[in-house]
C-alpha cells in the first residue's frame, strides 16, 4: 500500500501532535526510506507506536553513496556514542533489493569497531540496537541487483510500528466474517487515518460485520454502526456482530449497532460525530440498497383488511441506490453531522481508465487530506480522506463532477445494454469521446463493472474454444490417430463432426 504510508504518516502526527518535516519529493513509492526531522526522540516514540506501515524509526546518524562517507559522519559526532558505551547492544545489516550474506553482515558491522562500544552483545533483548540500512533499488527489469548500494544509513532503532494489530485482527482468526469484511490492515490504517483515539465517537453507516467498529474502538474511540440489512449484523446462531465484539473485549467501547437506512435515519440535528468511517456497497460483491420503490406507482397490499405496511411482519421494499447518490448523501451526512476537524474517511470506486482527480466529490466545508489507490486492475478502490473545517451553512451541498449530466448518461448506458444508438445515430462510446461532460469514473459503476466482467468472460470463453480447434486440427491432422467420428460413436451420423467456422 506505497500510495497509504504518507497520508498515514501525516495522520499519526496529528493524533499525536508531533511537528514533522520531510521532503515529499524525496518520496518513492519503490523504495521504503524516508528522512524526516523531528524534534525528540520522544516524539518519534510517539508517533510510531500505532503506526500499520511503518516498520521502524531511526536517529539517523549518518547516510551516504559509499561507506566512506557514512563513516565520515558517524565519526563527526562522537558524543553521541557516550551514551552507550556501557550497554548491551545489537548490530543488523538489511539491505532493500539484494541479499546481504553473513560474512558480508560482520564484514560491515566491525567497520563500525570505532564506536568503542565495551557491553554485551545481546542479541535477544539488547538496551540498544544499531541498524545499517542498504538501498539498491529496485528494477523488475533487471536481471541481478546493482553490485553496490545506492545509498546507505546508519542509525539507532528508537521505536517499531504495531504491525502485530494486524494478525490479532486477521480475518481469519474472527468468529464471523462476510464477504465484504473489510481486511485488518486496511482497517486499521483508516482508524489512523480517521485519528481514532479516546473519548472520540465515530460512526459507520454501512457497518456490514463491523470491521471499522473493532479497529477504531482498539484505539480507545467509541462506535457506533447501522446497515439497512440488519442480517449481516445479527448474523446467525452465536455468530455475529456482538461475538466479534466479545472476542477482542471492545463491550465497553461498541455502543451499538442499529437498522435503517442511511437516507431515511433517526439522527437529530447535532454535530455528533468525530470522524465517518465506511466502505459503501458499491456492487462488487454487494449492491447499494435503499428504502423505495423501483416502481414508484405501485402501492402496498391489503391482507385482511390491513395494509402490508401496517402489518408487524412488513419489510418495505428497497431499490438500487447509484454510487454517485450515495456519495453525495454521504458528504450531505458528514457536513451535517460532523464537529468541525472531524474526518469522513471512505472508499470510492473506480474504473481506472474512465477516472480523473475531478471525479472526488465535494462539499463547500469539507476539505481532501488525501486521495489513495488500492489497483485491482481494471477497476480501483480510493481511499478518500475528508476534513470538516467549518460550520455546514444551509443551501450548500455536495456536488460530484458534471453531475448536471448523470441523467443523461444513465440514459445513454440504457440504450447501449439495449443495442441501440442515441438520437443522432451514434453509438454510445463515440458520443462520450466526443463529450466535454466527461462522466466521473465511479458513475454506474456496479453496472460497468458487470458489463466489463461479461466482456472478459465472453472473450475467455471464445479463446478456449478457438484453442480447442485448434487442438482438433492437430488430431485429425495425425495419420496415426484414427478419424474423429470412430472415436466418438459407432454412429457418426449421430454426431455433427463438420469443423466450426472459426
Amino acid at each position: 500500500h506505497e500510495e497509504f504510508r504518507l497520508p498515514e504518516l501525516e495522520s499519526l502526527a496529528k493524533i499525536e501532535d508531533v511537528k514533522l518535516t520531510y521532503n515529499k519529493e524525496e518520496y518513492k513509492k519503490n523504495c521504503p526510506f524516508l528522512v524526516v526531522d523531528i524534534e525528540t526522540e520522544e516524539e518519534a516514540a510517539r508517533l510510531i507506536k500505532r503506526a500499520i506501515l511503518i516498520k521502524n524509526i531511526y536517529e539517523l546518524w549518518g547516510m551516504g553513496e559509499t561507506y566512506d562517507e557514512v563513516h565520515a559522519q558517524v565519526k563527526a559526532y562522537p558524543e553521541r556514542w557516550s551514551s552507550y558505551i556501557h550497554k548491551s547492544f545489537k548490530f543488523t545489516v538489511s539491505g532493500f533489493g539484494s541479499t546481504c550474506s553473513s560474512d558480508y553482515q560482520v564484514r560491515i558491522i566491525n567497520s563500525f569497531s570505532y564506536l568503542g562500544f565495551k557491553g554485551d552483545i545481546d542479541l535477544k533483548n539488547p538496551q540498544v540496537q544499531f541498524g545499517v540500512l542498504e538501498d539498491y533499488g529496485l528494477d523488475p527489469h533487471a536481471a541481478l541487483p546493482p553490485p553496490n548500494p545506492y545509498t546507505i544509513y546508519f542509525g539507532r532503532l528508537i521505536a517499531s510500528g504495531n504491525r502485530d494489530l494486524v494478525q490479532k485482527y486477521n480475518l481469519k482468526k474472527r468468529k464471523y466474517i462476510g464477504n465484504t469484511s473489510m481486511d485488518a490492515e486496511l482497517s486499521l490504517i483508516m482508524a489512523n487515518q480517521a485519528l481514532a483515539s479516546p473519548g472520540k465517537l465515530i460512526y459507520d453507516p454501512f457497518v456490514g460485520t463491523g470491521s471499522f467498529l473493532l479497529t477504531c474502538a482498539h484505539f480507545g474511540a467509541f462506535t457506533l454502526g447501522s446497515d439497512i440489512d440488519g442480517r449481516q449484523i445479527r448474523g446467525q446462531a452465536d455468530k455475529s456482530v456482538k461475538s466479534n465484539i466479545d472476542q477482542y473485549n471492545l463491550g465497553d467501547k461498541v455502543l451499538d449497532t442499529l437498522v435503517f437506512d442511511i437516507c431515511h435515519h433517526p439522527w437529530r440535528e447535532n454535530l455528533w460525530f468525530d470522524a465517518i468511517v465506511t466502505d459503501p456497497p458499491y456492487g462488487v460483491r454487494a449492491g447499494a440498497k435503499k428504502l423505495g420503490r423501483k416502481d414508484p406507482t405501485k402501492r402496498s397490499r391489503v391482507v385482511d383488511g390491513v395494509p402490508a405496511h401496517k402489518r408487524e411482519n412488513y419489510y418495505p421494499p428497497t431499490k438500487p441506490y447509484e454510487m454517485s447518490e450515495v456519495l453525495i448523501d454521504l458528504l450531505e451526512f458528514a457536513a451535517r453531522f460532523l464537529v468541525v476537524g472531524g474526518r469522513l474517511v471512505y472508499w470510492l470506486p473506480t474504473i481506472v481508465d474512465e477516472y480523473s482527480s475531478e471525479d472526488i466529490p465535494e462539499h463547500p466545508c469539507m476539505i481532501l487530506i488525501s486521495n489513495s489507490e488500492q489497483n485491482f486492475g481494471q477497476w480501483s478502490r480510493r481511499l478518500v480522506t475528508m476534513e470538516k473545517f467549518k460550520e455546514n451553512v444551509e443551501g450548500e451541498h455536495a456536488s460530484v463532477n458534471n453531475a448536471k449530466s448523470l441523467d443523461n448518461m444513465s440514459l445513454l448506458f440504457q440504450k447501449k445494454k439495449e443495442g441501440k444508438s442515441d438520437g443522432d445515430g451514434k453509438d454510445f462510446e463515440k458520443t462520450n469521446d466526443n463529450d466535454a461532460n466527461k462522466k466521473p469514473g465511479h458513475y454506474l459503476f456496479r453496472e460497468k463493472s458487470e458489463e466489463k466482467t461479461k466482456r472478459e468472460q465472453t472473450w475467455i470463453r471464445f479463446k478456449n474454444k478457438d484453442n480447442a480447434n485448434d487442438s482438433v486440427d492437430n488430431v485429425q491432422s495425425s495419420s496415426t490417430i484414427p478419424p474423429t467420428e470412430n472415436i466418438l460413436s459407432e454412429k457418426p451420423s449421430d454426431y455433427n463432426t463438420k469443423k466450426p467456422e472459426q
